[in-house]
C-alpha cells in the first residue's frame, strides 16, 4: 500500500503537466463586395447659361450723340420699333446743302444743254466753227452727269438723315444695353442687343481634354430654378476653336423637344459617355493591397455552407479611379472581395461573412 499511494501522486502530477490542446481559431468577420462586370461609363457636369440663338447687335450705321433711348434690358420690341435716337441737326443740314447743290448743278445742266442747241442750230449756216459746237456739247454732258451726282449725294444724305433713328429688325427681346442719353457712339457701336425668343439654346465651354469625348455623349440639362426637372438635349453647334483666354471650346446645345427657356438662365449640363469598352469592376479603394509591387485584391472562397470560407490573394488590372472607386478587371465576376482590413489577412484565412454587400459596376456613373 505505501508503494501504491507514491505513483498513483505521480500519474496525478503527469496529467496536470500535460500540454493542453489548442483551441480552434475563430474565423475574423469581413465585409466584402461581389465584383460584378461592366463597360465603364462616366459624367461631367458643365455649368453654362441660356442664350438665344438668333442674337444680334444693333448699332447706328452713323455716329453721332445719343439725343434719346427707348428701350430697357428685358423689355420686348417688335419689328420696326424705335430703339433710340440721335441729333439730327447736322445730319438735316447736309441734306439741305444736298438739296441746294442739287438744284444749282440741275440749273448749270439746263444752261449748258440751251447752249449746246443754240450752237447746233448756228453751225448749220457756218456762224460757229465745228469745234465750238463739240465744246459745247462736252459742257452739256459735264454738267449733266454732276447734276446726276448731286442727285445720289442727296440720296445719301437723306438716308443718313433716317440712319439717325435705330430701328429693331426683328422682333425679339432686349437683353443688353450698351449707351446711354448723351453718350457720343461711333458708327457701327453696338448700342442695343436683340435676342429672338423662338430658339433658346444651352450654352457651356468645354476644356480642352474634354474635347474629343464630348461629341460622343449624352445630354441631359436642368435649370438652377427647377434642379429636379430634367431635360434632353442634343449638340448643335462645338466650336473648333478655343477661346483665347480661357482655351475652353464653346458648346451650344438646344433641347430635343422645344421648350421656353428663361434667357439668362443659370443651366447645369450633365455629359454621360463611355469611358472605355473593356468590361471592368467598381470596387471601394479600400479594397486595394499589393502582391510582390503588384495591385491585388482579397477574395474569399466560400465553404459549402456560404457563410464562412478562406481568403486568398488574387491580382488585378487597374483602369483608372473614380473619386473613391478603383475600376479592375482580372478576378471572375461573382467573387467576393473583401473591402476592409486588407492589411490583416493571410492566405487560407478562415473568414465569416456577415452578408456580401452587391457590388455597384462599373457602369455605375461617377460624376465629376
Amino acid at each position: 500500500m505505501k508503494t501504491a499511494f507514491p505513483l498513483a501522486l505521480l500519474a496525478l502530477l503527469l496529467c496536470a503537466c500535460a500540454p493542453e490542446k489548442p483551441p480552434a481559431e475563430a474565423p475574423r468577420m469581413v465585409r466584402t463586395v461581389e465584383l460584378r462586370y461592366d463597360k465603364a461609363r462616366e459624367a461631367n457636369r458643365y455649368f453654362g447659361t441660356v442664350q438665344a440663338r438668333h442674337e444680334v447687335e444693333q448699332g447706328f450705321r452713323v455716329g453721332g450723340k445719343i439725343a434719346s433711348r427707348r428701350v430697357d434690358v428685358g423689355q420686348s420690341v417688335r419689328e420696326g420699333d424705335v430703339l433710340a435716337v440721335l441729333d439730327e441737326v447736322d445730319y438735316r443740314l447736309a441734306e439741305e446743302a444736298a438739296s441746294q447743290q442739287l438744284v444749282a448743278s440741275r440749273a448749270q445742266a439746263r444752261q449748258a444743254e440751251s447752249d449746246r442747241k443754240r450752237l447746233a442750230a448756228l453751225k448749220v449756216d457756218g456762224s460757229v466753227s465745228a469745234a465750238d459746237e463739240e465744246q459745247a456739247q462736252t459742257r452739256a454732258q459735264q454738267t449733266r452727269a454732276a447734276a446726276e451726282a448731286d442727285e445720289r449725294k442727296l440720296e445719301l444724305a437723306r438716308n443718313r438723315l433716317k440712319y439717325t433713328v435705330l430701328r429693331a429688325p426683328r422682333s425679339g427681346v432686349v437683353t443688353v444695353v450698351r449707351a446711354e442719353v448723351g453718350q457720343v457712339v461711333a458708327e457701327g457701336q453696338p448700342v442695343v442687343s436683340i435676342a429672338a425668343q423662338g430658339e433658346p439654346e444651352i450654352v457651356v465651354d468645354v476644356p480642352e481634354d474634354h474635347f474629343a469625348s464630348f461629341k460622343r455623349s449624352q445630354y441631359k440639362a436642368s435649370l438652377a430654378s427647377a434642379p429636379g426637372e430634367t431635360f434632353e438635349v442634343s449638340l448643335r453647334e462645338l466650336s473648333l476653336q478655343a477661346a483665347q483666354q480661357t482655351r475652353t471650346y464653346r458648346a451650344r446645345l438646344k433641347p430635343v423637344t422645344p421648350r421656353p427657356l428663361p434667357l439668362g438662365a443659370t443651366a447645369t449640363v450633365v455629359v454621360e459617355r463611355t469611358a472605355a469598352d473593356t468590361p471592368m469592376a467598381a470596387i471601394p479603394a479600400s479594397a486595394m493591397t499589393q502582391a510582390n509591387g503588384e495591385p491585388a485584391v482579397w477574395i474569399v472562397r466560400r465553404h459549402p455552407n456560404g457563410a464562412a470560407g478562406t481568403v486568398e490573394l488574387a491580382r488585378v488590372v487597374v483602369h483608372g479611379y473614380r473619386n473613391d472607386e478603383v475600376l479592375v478587371a482580372g478576378p471572375p465576376a461573382g467573387v467576393l472581395v473583401v473591402t476592409a482590413g486588407v492589411h490583416k489577412m493571410a492566405p487560407g484565412l478562415p473568414v465569416a461573412l456577415g452578408g456580401a454587400v452587391r457590388g455597384e459596376a462599373a457602369a455605375k456613373v461617377a460624376v465629376q
